[in-house]
Formats: structure tokens, sequence, C-alpha cells
């Protein structure tokens, strides 16, 4: 699988894809230039799923009350 074919999956299915390399290279079964190669597709897997999630976190958007009690939406406040 290619940079672009990663772009495409879904968060879920990058961190299902990450944890399986993850458990490949613990188990140190793989020979040495497999395990560079699923190391470098872990890095793009890990990068995109970040990526992921800042988009949703940019999206989330907390409710808050005003003094006249009407409901309004703010964006969402990291610290």
């Amino acid at each position: 699988m290619t940079a672009q074919d990663i772009a495409k999956m879904s968060f879920e299915e990058s961190l299902a894809e990450l944890e399986t390399i993850v458990g490949q290279l613990e188990s140190g079964q793989a020979p040495l230039e497999q395990s560079i190669s699923s190391y470098e597709r872990g890095v793009a897997l890990r990068k995109h799923c970040e990526q992921k999630l800042s988009d949703a976190q940019e999206k989330i958007e907390k409710i808050t009350i005003g003094a006249n009690g009407q409901a309004s939406t703010a964006p969402f406040d990291t610290e």
C-alpha cells in the first residue's frame, strides 16, 4: 500500500493496521528489511491517525449557556 492508500483509510482502519505492525515488530520474527518497511508504514499510519484526530477535534464544539439562558456553541477549547 502507498501513502495514497493510507490517506483513504478511516481512523479505525489505520489504527488496526498500526496495532498489527506494532505486534509484528515487537515479536522480532520479521526479517530486517521487512521490519524497516513495516516501521516506515507504521510511522505513516501514526501520522494519519494523528491528523484524523486533529481534524475531529477541530469539529467538536462545546455548548455554552449565555447569561440570557440561550444555548450557543463555541469552538472546542483544548486548554
